[in-house]
C-alpha cells in the first residue's frame, strides 16, 4: 500500500500531505463529507470520534469531538469555505484546547490513473503555530488518519459504494 507523503518545510506556514488512494474520487469525497463515515477514519484509532455538527455548505460549521479510553474529550471545529464535489473542500480547523490558532485546510481530490490523489494543504497563521503543531505529534496523527482513510476506502464491504 502506498505511503503518505508529509511535507513540513522549516520556516514555512504550511504542511502538505499527499497520498494516492485506490478509490474513485466521488467515493473519496463522500467519505470526507458523510457524517456516518467520518468517525471510521478521522483521528487516531485509540480515540472515538463523534461528529457533533456538520453543516456541509459554504459558511456552515463543523465540530468533531474525540474521546479517549479515560473519557477525556478533545474537540475541533471550523467553518466550510468551499465545497466543490467531487474535487475540493476548503475549511478552517481549530483545536478547542488552543483557541485562536486557526488553520486553513484545503483538500483536493484529483484523478490519478484510475485512483485518487488526495492532497491536504494546511496553512497556519504563523510559522510558530505550524512548528508547534508539528512538534505536538501532528505528523503521527495525520499519517494514522490517512492510513485509516486508505483502509476504509479499500475495505471489501465498501466496494459496492466505490
Amino acid at each position: 500500500m502506498p505511503s503518505t507523503e508529509f511535507v513540513a518545510e522549516a520556516g514555512s506556514h504550511e504542511v502538505v500531505m499527499t497520498r494516492i488512494l485506490d478509490a474513485a474520487r466521488e467515493w473519496e469525497f463522500k467519505v470526507y463529507t458523510d457524517r456516518q463515515l467520518i468517525p471510521q477514519w478521522w483521528g487516531p484509532s485509540r480515540n472515538t470520534t463523534i461528529v457533533d455538527k456538520m453543516e456541509l455548505k459554504p459558511a456552515g460549521v463543523w465540530r468533531y469531538v474525540q474521546r479517549d479510553a479515560d473519557g477525556n474529550e478533545f474537540a475541533f471545529h471550523g467553518v466550510y469555505h468551499e465545497i466543490a464535489p467531487p474535487a475540493r473542500l476548503v475549511s478552517t480547523f481549530e483545536f478547542e484546547g488552543m483557541p485562536g490558532h486557526v488553520v486553513l485546510e484545503t483538500t483536493t481530490l484529483d484523478e490519478h490513473e484510475g485512483k485518487t490523489r488526495v492532497t491536504n494543504r494546511s496553512v497556519f497563521q504563523a510559522v510558530e503555530d505550524r512548528e508547534g503543531m508539528v512538534r505536538s505529534c501532528m505528523e503521527q496523527g495525520a499519517l494514522e488518519t490517512m492510513e485509516r482513510l486508505a483502509e476504509l476506502v479499500t475495505a471489501p464491504d465498501t466496494m459496492v459504494r466505490r
